[in-house]
């Protein structure tokens, strides 16, 4: 069993001896490959160092090629993108032309708006391609320089590939500096924008003011007058894609230019069609030599015209100038152009307003300054609103200096007025019958008109500015109330000073009681029961002027007629009836001889206009004269010369005649008055109608002749 064992592990050492000597074996053999590997490794790198030696010149010229490549791409990449430009450029010009060739076929309005939007489409398209090019003109032309002179200082190239791309870049200079600017200024874009400004001026054109003529009766301040849009929505587009297109080359002056041009010859003309003649008269002289009814219609039209051209022409005119302007310049050029286009207009009304106010300061003006003064206040605050801003200043401060005139020239009339009744003393003599002198009729009826809620406030207005300036902002003004009464009150004393000194220029006793009764009834008669009352008070007016008419009424009484009673006094001694029948016969005489002068001297030279005035007088004389007629011829009943004389009727019917007696039927509103000769203190009887009434105008007015 043992012998077997050895026997296997005699086999396995003799198998892995055998192996050793085959491991060894191999060993040495593959010992014997690694010499000849390396061998052949030295040989290896000795010829790739030979190998390195030899390409080394190659390297660097491929790196110098990549660096050349990469400088060429540079430069290629933006002349391929110009190249692109051009393309699209010369493109979007056959397609200008040919949106411009069928434009003129376009007839309805609507379908050439919108064909026009298309073609300012085109137009922005093709700017917008002649902007990338001169863009990327000038750094291709400089990327192709920086080339061109790498390429002659490192010769990496041959001479001919070099001199190419240096004609190249010669033909690219040339380029830019002709044909881009060409393309710009001369070539079709050109020709587009030419275009564009017409069809920009006809739109204008064709954008109107519509029933101006129709809203003259619209311009009171109550009244909503009619601001309609000049353009459609489509119209006030393709005008504001239009002026955004002109601006952008450069057009910006032209655009505004044709859009002040255009809107201001429309806007004249539409204010045109009003018929403004008399704008034509505007220097003081001028005015001054005017018609006073043509220079009163002139103002009132004025007025008008100049609420109209504020509250409609211009409010219409500056919505358009937002509407197609406001987006140019960052929207501070529009306010420019409405006001350039409104100045020139505004400076005509301006001017016509500042002649009036320069002109004489006849009395009859002031009413019509009052209008345009109040007619300047209600537009005030319209007025700094259309006006706002920068622009509008040069033109706001003009109208506030129209307004410091209309306030000089309202209240310099009236105080002249006042002044021309007082220095009208030693004018024409006073009424030669004694009755109201028209100085007395055209100033109550001026300051009755005055007095009027129209103009009162206006004057008052007008007095608490000027009042302002004088004494200072800080000063306290009278009411509105007291500064109009005040004033009225001057003119009134005046009045009453020029009445007075008249009255002593007659050389007749009897006539200055009749023309001092005539004229202070005349005054208190038409401002009782008047606004001018109200103002100045109706116990003023009755205790200031009612009761010298009715002082003027006594002593005209006691001048002409108590003389003539006087006659017929009674003897307070007893005489024979001879000398009373000649005494008697004497008296008679003497109060018939009287009696028919002063008569004579009523019918020709005394004059009582006043119905109920010459009614009441009739009725006092009346009652002063034929009683006492009466008592004489009773008392002297026996004598022979008594029977022949005049019955008292008939001495009543002859005052009557010369009085102007009213028929029955009309007496009979007088027969509950109280008489003036009978209480002083009572005469309430309503205005008369011409009292009452409101005056429509008054006339130039001479003062030598008032």
């Amino acid at each position: 069993m043992e012998s077997k064992e050895d026997d296997l592990t005699f086999i396995n050492l003799q198998s892995a001896c055998s192996n050793l000597k085959n491991l060894l074996q191999t060993s040495t053999n593959f010992e014997t490959s690694l010499s000849k590997m390396d061998s052949t490794f030295d040989q290896l790198q000795a010829t790739l160092i030979t190998t390195s030696r030899t390409i080394a010149p190659l390297q660097s010229l491929a790196m110098a090629t990549k660096a050349l490549d990469a400088r060429i791409n540079r430069a290629v990449s933006p002349a391929l993108s110009l190249l692109e430009s051009f393309k699209l450029a010369e493109s979007l010009q056959e397609k200008l032309v040919k949106i411009s060739s069928k434009l003129p076929s376009k007839k309805n309005p609507s379908k050439r708006l919108k064909y026009l939007i298309k073609y300012v489409d085109c137009v922005d398209q093709l700017n917008n391609a002649i902007d990338s090019i001169t863009r990327e003109c000038e750094p291709a032309i400089q990327k192709l320089q920086e080339v061109v002179e790498f390429l002659s200082r490192t010769k990496a190239t041959d001479q001919y590939r070099t001199r190419r791309l240096r004609d190249t870049l010669v033909t690219l200079k040339a380029l830019y500096e002709t044909e881009v600017d060409a393309m710009r200024y001369e070539g079709i874009l050109d020709e587009a924008l030419l275009s564009l400004q017409d069809e920009y001026e006809s739109i204008l054109q064709q954008l109107k003011h519509k029933n101006i003529g129709d809203q003259t009766q619209q311009v009171d301040e109550e009244a909503e007058v009619d601001v309609s849009d000049l353009g459609s929505d489509m119209e006030i587009e393709v005008l504001k894609r239009i002026a955004e297109t002109l601006a952008r080359n450069d057009c910006l002056d032209i655009c505004i230019d044709i859009f002040v041009k255009v809107r201001y010859t429309r806007a004249a003309k539409a204010l045109m069609r009003l018929n403004p003649d008399y704008l034509r008269t505007y220097t003081p002289e001028e005015i001054d030599e005017m018609e006073w009814e043509n220079l009163e219609t002139a103002i009132s039209l004025w007025i008008q015209h100049f609420e109209l051209a504020v509250r409609t022409v211009f409010v219409s005119e500056k919505k358009l100038c937002n509407q197609v302007l406001a987006e140019l310049m960052d929207g501070i050029i529009w306010a420019e152009c409405f006001v350039k286009i409104a100045d020139k207009i505004m400076a005509v009304f301006f001017r016509f307003g500042e002649g009036v106010t320069r002109s004489s300061k006849e009395p009859q003006k002031l009413f019509k300054l009052l209008d345009m003064f109040d007619s300047l206040e209600k537009l005030k605050s319209e007025f700094a609103e259309i006006f706002e801003g920068e622009a509008g200043v040069d033109i706001c401060f003009r109208f506030r200096e129209l307004e410091k005139l209309l306030v000089h020239a309202s209240s310099k009339v009236f105080w002249e007025f006042g002044l021309q009744i007082e220095g009208n003393q030693d004018g024409l003599p006073p009424p030669q019958d004694g009755s109201v002198p028209k100085l007395v009729r055209y100033a109550i009826n001026y300051l009755k008109y005055l007095a009027t809620d129209n103009y009162s406030k206006s004057m008052a207005k007008v007095l608490r500015t000027e009042q302002i300036w004088k004494a200072g902002i800080l000063s306290k003004p009278e009411s509105d109330e007291n500064l109009v009464k005040d004033a009225m009150l001057n003119v009134m004393e005046a009045l009453e000073r020029n009445i007075d000194f008249k009255k002593l220029r007659y050389k007749d006793k009897v006539l200055p009681h009749i023309f001092s009764m005539n004229t202070y009834w005349y005054i208190y008669m038409r401002t009782r029961n008047s606004e001018m009352a109200t103002l100045l008070g109706e116990q003023f007016l009755k205790k200031k002027y009612k009761t010298v008419a009715e002082e003027s009424a006594y002593m005209y009484q006691r001048q002409a007629w108590i003389p003539i009673v006087r006659l017929l006094e009674e003897e307070p001694e007893q005489l024979n009836n001879e000398v009373s029948e000649a005494l008697t016969k004497g008296k008679i005489e003497a109060f018939m001889k009287a009696f028919n002068d002063n008569l004579q001297r009523h019918r020709s030279s005394y004059n009582i206009p006043e119905a109920d005035l010459r009614e009441q007088i009739r009725e006092a004389t009346v009652n002063l004269v034929v009683p006492a007629y009466s008592s004489f011829l009773n008392s002297n009943s026996s004598n022979s010369h008594v029977k022949s004389c005049l019955a008292p009727h008939s001495i009543e019917e002859l005052l009557g005649k010369v009085f102007g007696a009213i028929d029955q039927k009309d007496n009979s509103k007088f027969t509950s008055r109280r008489r003036i000769l009978k209480d002083q203190s009572a005469l309430d009887t309503p205005a008369s109608g011409e009292g009452s009434s409101d005056m429509k105008g008054f006339r130039r007015m001479n003062s030598n002749k008032m």
